[in-house]
């Protein structure tokens, strides 16, 4: 099993679609794999399937229903919903797990597979391991294990309410005395899947709405829209059509912010506005906040001053999800504007945590471009390395005399991470400091310093 290729990355599996991973036998594959880890009593099991609005979710999304339908387990079909909602459905019916077919931020020719427990919880690396099992085995004809027959089979069925469950649970997450009368938003959905969702939730909470990218066809996905080009929404704000943005990605699952002044309000400064308020009122659990090792030090030294710790951990959904849970914490996130508010959802959702920033706005009545001066953004560098191999870093005796250097210049108003790309033969070198000169001097210096190295 060891020597066999992994199918399932940090966040699934992704790929062009119809390509090799993203084809329709490994659809039913992982659907037959998936429906074969399910234990229990002899109830109907049942798994919800979501997608985004790419055109290549209807063949995924059959061919995943068929390999479900051929172990004997029932399948929710939901369509077109965020990565959140699906996490939410599958508790919320009971499901014994749940399947978004989507690639996020990727381009429409992209799709994935992401697969949640009955917890709505990403599920357990040992589990992805079993259903690549599973689907190797059937690639290579090995599977011959009897399957069901006649009304064993499972059924597939269209659940038609699920956007609204959905929409409910959202709105319970606002405060329920105040609404957003008075507020005009720019809501950009990235023609993904929450193009019915952030608009409906908005507009019932009282705003009106400057709606971007809700017009699907399935090929426009992240088409020069949403989180990751939020520039029509600044267009929007700065020309007096709206009093503040949001911009999703094509999941759903992300969020970037735009204030009353245009300006970009990212993941960072979202988690330090909720972080302050929260401690504030007694609800930031353990007085502590989790991110990644590529957020930035301004945030860390943000919560500092407020008595917040911050734990790091690698880039990834999964690794912050993974700490909170085992810290008993309940706010992290991304740079990205992937946050994840467990109190009400599992995972990063993109319109749930729009309401939480509204709500701060509405209840302490100050502006976002207000709210976001809590934290200050300490200079930036990155520079990348092209590698001939990945060496150990701590073996390489000049990069790492220069490292410590650095971190003895910089003391705790700067910071360096080094590591290697996960997909390159790259090193990736990031400096933060007080000032942009003393960052990009440091930079320079590491960079120096693994060329002769590596």
């Amino acid at each position: 099993m060891q020597d066999k290729p992994k199918i399932f990355g940090t966040d699934g599996v992704r790929g062009v679609a119809n390509v090799y991973p993203m084809t329709v036998e490994m659809a039913m594959g992982i659907g037959q794999g998936m429906a074969s880890l399910l234990k229990g009593p002899a109830y109907r099991r049942k798994i919800v399937i979501g997608k985004d609005t790419r055109l290549s979710g209807y063949m995924l999304e059959n061919a995943l229903a068929a390999g479900i339908c051929s172990m004997g387990v029932d399948v929710l079909l939901v369509g077109p919903l965020p990565t959140p909602a699906i996490a939410f459905i599958t508790r919320n019916m009971r499901a014994d797990a749940g399947i978004v077919i989507s690639a996020s931020h990727n381009p429409y020719e992209d799709n994935g597979i992401k697969i949640f427990g009955r917890d709505g919880y990403k599920l357990p690396e040992q589990q992805e391991r079993a259903i690549e099992h599973y689907v190797h085995s059937l690639q290579q004809h090995r599977n011959d294990a009897p399957r069901p027959t006649a009304d064993d089979v499972g059924k597939a069925f269209r659940i038609d309410d699920a956007i609204g469950r959905y929409i409910v649970f959202l709105k319970n997450s606002f405060p329920a005395a105040h609404t957003l009368d008075g507020l005009t938003i720019a809501v950009d959905c990235a023609n993904g899947a929450g193009y019915k969702v952030a608009p409906m939730v908005l507009s019932e909470l009282g705003a009106e709405l400057v709606i971007i990218g809700a017009e699907p066809n399935g090929v426009n996905i992240n088409d020069g829209v949403g989180s990751l080009y939020p520039e029509q929404v600044q267009a929007a704000v700065r020309q007096g059509r709206a009093d503040l943005g949001l911009a999703l990605d094509g999941d759903g699952d992300r969020l970037i912010m735009v204030d009353e002044d245009g300006e970009i309000v990212d993941g960072d400064q979202i988690m330090a506005i909720c972080a302050d308020y929260m401690i504030a009122r007694g609800r930031l659990r353990e007085a502590t906040v989790v991110s990644t090792v590529m957020s930035n030090l301004g945030l860390e030294l943000c919560l500092r001053e407020r008595g917040i710790k911050m734990l790091r951990t690698d880039v990834g959904d999964r690794y912050v999800v993974e700490a909170m849970r085992s810290g008993g914490y309940n706010l992290g996130g991304e740079q990205s504007g992937h946050l994840v508010f467990l109190d009400y959802n599992t995972t990063g959702d993109g319109v749930l945590s729009a309401l939480q920033v509204l709500g701060v706005m509405v209840k302490t009545g100050r502006p976002l471009s207000e709210l976001k001066t809590i934290m200050t953004r300490m200079p930036q560098v990155l520079v990348n390395l092209r590698v001939k191999e990945k060496k150990p870093i701590d073996q390489v005796a000049g990069l790492r005399r220069a490292m410590e250097a650095a971190e003895e210049r910089l003391g705790q108003r700067g910071r360096i991470l080094v590591r290697y790309s996960g997909t390159e033969p790259k090193l990736r070198i990031m400096v933060e400091a007080e000032s942009q000169r003393l960052t990009e001097e440091v930079a320079q210096e590491l960079k120096q310093a693994a060329r002769q190295e590596l």
